[in-house]
């Protein structure tokens, strides 16, 4: 074997042959062929959890910013920037994009789209971004995006809207809806002739609302209106394919639910649509649907490319399906609870279908600020407050390896502090 072809296997993850690896599959199948509900089987969990290396400090209720990675993937992220230090120009001028395009197709089948419909990137914000600058916009075009959508994103509007002459149509997302019609409803009213993009989040970050994006993308269409997905919350958290969900852009952060270390996104452009797009940095002379002419970013961290191949391997070893019904049930669990506190406000829908592990809490007469203090430094429990877009209130982000003991705790302290 030559030292080229070394290199490739070399980067290859190595997690589906470690002896976790096979006690965990042997636990699922023990489980499975009992008809045991593993959502709510503590035991399995805890054996999930005893793979992260968790501050004692605090209960870590804020996963959704980023998530630390479990130690089968941290062990390959350290194995690959040791590989990457000490081939160092050799590996950079050989096979650095040979295995980022590998684990890019590997990407993509988890994503539920073609291999050349996707580029990694370095987060949501690169990602989505790169779709508001660099859209064909001409002065007087508008845009339709909502108060709750994330911060980054709207900024990037603001820029468009004073360099192209772009209008801006604000939405608000109805907290609790009763049927997707009513939040689909809100996004056509605004559509006009000059309508050429529709912003929308599939989880909303602050609330943890779970918006129903195929409708919104078939009506948005049955307008003439492409649709962006900012996806930074619900890849990874719950299952579902990008080409069932008929958008034509979606942007995520790899760091949060898929626990890959930070500086790692990708972005998906629907086929066909990638020559429209001004890329983000200027890129040799490539055939103009080649979504890769989107894609140069210069020198970066190829070590941590490698290593969204081993966090796939891990959330596969759980199982998508298994994974998104294991949060949907600690989030229910907690907050079935909470909504029994007098005084307690809940900025999430109810219907459990509408949301999955994220979910936001308030306390009436409180400010968010003040809340996540008395949380932190009387019960040590790590939040983040939110106070802003309608939503006033603490973001729980718990993850897999979260107890139902350190939900109990916090819910004993919801009704402390109410």
């Amino acid at each position: 074997m030559n030292k080229r072809a070394f290199l490739k296997n070399l980067a290859l993850g190595a997690i589906t042959v470690s002896p976790f690896y096979q006690a965990i599959q042997q636990s699922i199948e023990g489980l499975e062929s009992e008809g045991s509900s593993i959502s709510a089987n503590n035991d399995f969990w805890q054996s999930i959890r005893d793979q992260y290396l968790l501050k004692e400090d605090y209960i870590n209720l804020e996963g959704g910013y980023y998530c630390m990675l479990p130690k089968p993937t941290l062990e390959r992220y350290k194995a690959h920037i040791d590989m990457v230090n000490k081939e160092a120009s050799y590996y950079m001028r050989t096979v650095q994009w040979e295995n980022k395009q590998r684990v890019a197709a590997k990407l993509a089948q988890m994503a539920g789209c073609e291999e050349d419909e996707l580029i990694i990137t370095r987060n949501t914000t690169e990602s989505l971004d790169m779709i508001i600058g660099g859209y064909p916009w001409k002065s007087g075009d508008e845009a339709i995006m909502s108060n709750q959508d994330y911060g980054a994103m709207l900024n990037h509007f603001d820029l468009v809207e004073k360099r192209f002459g772009v209008k801006q149509v604000r939405i608000n997302v109805p907290m609790d809806p009763k049927t997707d019609e009513e939040v689909v409803e809100v996004y056509r009213k605004a559509i006009t002739p000059k309508t050429k993009l529709i912003m929308v989040c599939h989880m909303v970050n602050i609330t943890g609302h779970i918006l129903p994006i195929r409708k919104i993308c078939d009506m948005a269409h049955e307008h003439g209106v492409e649709v962006m997905v900012d996806g930074a919350h619900a890849f990874a958290q719950i299952n579902f394919r990008i080409r069932d969900l008929n958008c034509d852009y979606y942007g995520t952060s790899l760091h949060k639910w898929l626990s890959v270390p930070l500086g790692t996104g990708f972005l998906f452009v629907k086929k066909g649509k990638a020559g429209k797009i001004w890329p983000l940095y200027a890129e040799g002379s490539r055939d103009e649907h080649d979504i890769s002419r989107l894609n140069h970013i210069g020198t970066h961290p190829v070590h941590t490319d490698l290593a969204i191949e081993d966090a796939i391997d891990y959330h596969n070893l759980i199982g998508s399906k298994r994974k998104e019904d294991r949060l949907r049930f600690i989030q229910n669990y907690w907050t079935s609870k909470a909504r029994e506190i007098e005084g307690v406000i809940l900025n999430t829908p109810q219907d459990p279908n509408r949301s999955c592990a994220i979910a936001n809490v308030g306390i009436e007469g409180m400010k968010p600020s003040e809340m996540s203090k008395q949380l932190l430094e009387e019960h040590n429990i790590w939040t983040v407050a939110i106070d802003g877009a309608g939503v006033h209130g603490c973001r729980i982000t718990p993850n897999v390896y979260t107890t139902t003991e350190e939900l109990d705790s916090f819910v004993a302290a919801l009704e402390r502090i109410a």
